[in-house]
């Protein structure tokens, strides 16, 4: 069985809860990534943003990215997959939720991220393009 934790990106970097979206910003793009996890002081995971959410949520509202934080963006209980849970239910999870990107905890540590990218190169190109088309239903 392949599990969560055998496809992962391992350690990713996260933005914390009270960092400035520019701040976010700059992350992203020195990791060229469009998301990154939001963690708690307490280290525990917040949500998720993307360089859309800053877009859409804050720049094209006339928020500022300098004062608004990346905790503010945060909405409701991020979805995630088990470290230990099988790759047919991370893309189960992928699908359900219409998610491009999942973190992966163990308990409550923050220890990946799947991507579509990361399926992609897990599965067969039949697979992945039944996986990718699902998700982006």
């Amino acid at each position: 069985m392949t599990t969560a934790r055998d496809i992962m990106s391992a350690n990713p970097k996260c933005i914390g809860e009270n960092d400035t979206l520019v701040d976010a910003a700059r992350l992203m793009s020195d990791l060229d990534v469009g998301a990154l996890p939001i963690c708690g002081e307490d280290g525990r995971l917040k949500g998720m943003l993307t360089d859309r959410d800053i877009v859409v949520k804050c720049l094209a509202r006339g928020g500022d990215p300098n004062q608004a934080t990346a905790g503010s963006l945060a909405e409701g209980k991020p979805v995630t997959v088990g470290a230990d849970d099988d790759v047919r239910d991370v893309l189960t999870t992928m699908e359900t939720h219409q998610v491009r990107r999942l973190p992966v905890i163990d308990g409550y540590d923050l220890v990946g991220i799947i991507s579509q990218a990361d399926i992609a190169l897990s599965l067969s190109a039949t697979q992945t393009g039944e996986a990718v088309e699902a998700i982006s239903e």
